[in-house]
């Protein structure tokens, strides 16, 4: 059997950026209770290095959100219906969120002829949600986490930095009233909801390829 160079090159690509994603999750200073993340401010993370998020093996818990029209949508009852790719994104204000999005649109068709749905969550009220959409034609799943009450049980939330002070207020309905942000991941899930896979990286900057999510989500489609 003949093997692909650039095969061969994207296997190893996929593996340094995992393991780029699995140490930029590690905290200094120790990992953070989750459980007082959730009831206070004062043990949120202060910069985007030092979050503790759920780690492969572990399930994104339970949530109920609202989507782009302002419906309650179950998060959950939508992953159990088949394998998810869960994207968090800070919002649609952010350009290299939008430049994500579009490329997540592009290769939507080979995610879902491999099985996937595709869902996208993002600090944006609904009305953001919706003007991302209808501008980028995305033809996935958007749901709002304004006040961040999920990214904070994923342990991907953080303070924001003093100039998003002003603009989280208004972008989020008034809901972000911590200021927080999330530091944009991606988590390839089961069923039941378990993570197969995740690439987090505390650089906003840096987001995961097309090309190398879809590499990830064919090798562990089998497994689902």
């Amino acid at each position: 059997m003949r093997i692909n160079r650039k095969s061969i090159a994207l296997v190893v690509a996929l593996f340094m950026l995992y393991s780029m994603g699995t140490i930029h999750a590690q905290v200094k200073n120790g990992p953070v209770d989750k459980t007082e993340m959730k009831q206070g401010t004062n043990t949120i993370p202060q910069k985007p290095e030092d979050i503790s998020p759920l780690l492969y093996g572990e399930k994104i818990p339970a949530a109920i959100l609202s989507d782009a029209a302002g419906k309650s949508f179950d998060l959950n009852k939508a992953i159990s219906a088949k394998p998810s790719i869960l994207v968090f994104y800070r919002g649609g204000w952010c350009p290299y969120c939008i430049k994500q999005l579009s490329a997540l649109q592009e290769v939507l068709p080979d995610l879902e002829k491999l099985g996937y749905q595709l869902i996208a969550v993002s600090t944006d009220a609904p009305a953001g949600l919706n003007q991302s959409a209808t501008k980028e034609k995305l033809n996935y799943t958007l749901l709002s986490d304004p006040d961040l009450a999920l990214s904070r049980q994923v342990g991907i939330a953080y303070k924001a930095p003093k100039p998003y002070w002003e603009l989280l207020p208004k972008t989020t309905g008034g809901k972000d009233v911590d200021l927080l942000l999330p530091v944009p991941s991606v988590f390839i899930l089961d069923k039941t909801g378990t993570i197969q896979f995740e690439y987090i990286n505390p650089d906003f900057k840096e987001r995961l390829s097309p090309d190398l999510l879809k590499a990830a989500a064919t090798s562990i489609r089998k497994d689902l």
